[in-house]
């Protein structure tokens, strides 16, 4: 069974804001340099410093918006038959947005009268020392880009890294947001992809993943028919691998719940598939008749 892909996509409204805000500030600038003609060179007021810091900023800003499109959309017509890395899309828009904010910053710099240039020469030293007082978080972020657009790993992917074990959920500037066994949330460091070792456990088993739920205490007790009518619903399932059996087990038992494991191999690696795999399974056992009777 394929799953189709998501063609719906979003209206560019802040591409569109930007384009009309350029048009508008363009024709301002007209307007304002023609009632001006008649001033002495450079006699420009605060409102031609605006209007220019506000145009340094939009030229930049919607070219670079516009080779994210290109970029994204010849990288997602490669890869139309494959599952798209989700950490390269990642990148190319944390990228645009710290670009977008460094071109903000010397349009409101232009803005006031500053010379960008001029005002970063004149801060050197203080430059050098914010380095020295922000460089693990620098070298952070660094180390993001690069997993970003690295193709050891991916969002999804499960990996082992030191003693935390887990699957990608999200990759910051500052670390990569891991989800393990337990469902917790571990921030794993970005500098620690190179300072110590990881194992990419998606690699060879990228097809597996698990499913976790709760039940009452007193289900416990049907434990092996709640079993076998998961394993009946997943016999011969179109979207799982045949050669790797189901494994079933309980993690915990608590005061008045039991929390179980159900170990899945899908046919592929689709994030999406799996959760569909999952809802079906999740349902069946809503449908259990040890829960009904309760």
């Amino acid at each position: 069974m394929m799953i189709q892909k998501e063609t719906r996509r979003q209206f560019p409204y802040s591409f569109a804001l930007k384009l009309l805000a350029f048009i508008v500030v363009i024709i301002l600038v007209m307007v304002f340099e023609l009632d001006n003609e008649e001033r002495v060179t450079g006699d420009l007021d605060w409102m031609s410093s605006i209007l220019h810091g506000i145009s340094y900023f939009l030229i930049p800003s919607l070219l670079l918006s516009t080779c994210r499109f290109i970029i994204l959309a010849i990288y997602k017509a490669r890869h139309n038959m494959e599952v798209v890395r989700g950490n390269f899309v990642l990148g190319i828009n944390r990228l645009t947005a710290v670009l977008n904010a460094i071109f903000l910053v010397t349009a409101i710099m232009i803005s006031v009268g500053i010379d960008p240039v001029k005002f970063l020469t004149s801060l050197t030293f203080v430059a050098m020392a914010i380095v020295v007082l922000f460089r693990d978080y620098l070298t952070n972020m660094l180390s993001g880009f690069y997993i970003m657009f690295s193709e050891q790993f991916s969002i999804g992917d499960r990996i082992k890294a030191g003693e935390h074990k887990g699957r990608i959920m999200n990759v910051t500037f500052s670390s990569i947001e891991l989800q393990n066994e337990e469902d917790d949330i571990v921030l794993v460091p970005n500098n620690f992809v190179f300072l110590s070792p990881i194992v990419n456990l998606s690699a060879h088993r990228s097809n597996f993943f698990t499913v976790r739920f709760e039940l009452p205490l007193t289900v416990a007790t049907k434990f092996e028919a709640l079993e076998q009518d998961i394993m009946a619903t997943l016999l011969n399932h179109p979207n799982l691998d045949a050669s790797h059996k189901p494994v079933f087990q309980v993690l915990e038992i608590g005061k008045d719940y039991v929390r179980y494991k159900l170990e899945l191999f899908a046919v592929n690696s689709s994030n999406r598939l799996h959760k569909q795999l999952e809802n079906e399974v999740l349902r069946r056992i809503l449908l259990f008749k040890g829960i009904k009777a309760e």
